[in-house]
């Protein structure tokens, strides 16, 4: 974990002209978000530089974004214009809050750079009420035609930690085996297809 927070550390002021390219599949992913945080209490995990918290904040009641990532953290905070908006520091696997404390939780992008990424989703689900959504928006590297796969293989040399390389169908599936039932999946086009996933507990 150390490495590749390392990693957010040193790229926190390139991150938000890294995603730039991106700006279309991210726009439609904020449409699809403002209707589920709707004057919810929302937890994002992984939040970078804010840039998802930014774009939605206006919809939801209150928004705690946190990410690993002092850097990142830092750099969220600089143009925070939202009384609605609260940046913290935090460990996804270890979260302070208490349990059943939001009504939605994003972890957009992440599920795939984290090692044992089941043991982020029980923690998640741990401070998830049990009628709350989980969103978990993710690329889905596999899913990529040759040049994707060339491209996450030079991510990988500069240190970008890639630990699950999914398909869309293979991300969907790991949710399931791990207690989510999916509400809404689609996949946005970005440099790699990006797929959002709206999910809830799964009974029993």
């Amino acid at each position: 974990m150390r490495n590749s927070q390392n990693f957010w550390d040193k790229n926190a002021g390139r991150y938000d002209r890294f995603m730039r390219k991106d700006a279309a599949a991210y726009e439609q992913m904020y449409e699809l978000l403002r209707p589920v945080v709707r004057h919810k209490t929302v937890l994002e995990l992984a939040t970078g530089t804010g840039v998802i918290a930014k774009n939605i904040v206006n919809s939801a009641a209150h928004i705690e974004a946190t990410d690993a990532s002092p850097e990142m953290i830092a750099e969220a905070k600089r143009d925070n214009r939202s009384a609605k908006l609260h940046f913290s520091v935090q460990d996804m696997f270890h979260l302070p809050y208490a349990d059943e404390s939001f009504d939605v939780v994003i972890v957009a992008n992440a599920l795939h750079i984290v090692p044992e990424p089941e043991k982020a989703l029980s923690e998640i689900r741990r401070v998830l009420k049990d009628d709350g959504v989980l969103v978990a928006p993710t690329f889905t590297h596999a899913d990529n035609a040759f040049f994707g796969k060339v491209k996450a293989f030079f991510m990988k040399l500069a240190g970008f930690p890639l630990h699950s390389k999914w398909t869309s169908a293979d991300y969907l599936s790991f949710l399931r085996e791990n207690g989510w039932t999916m509400r809404k999946s689609t996949v946005l086009k970005a440099s790699f297809p990006l797929t959002y996933a709206e999910c809830v507990k799964s009974e029993g």
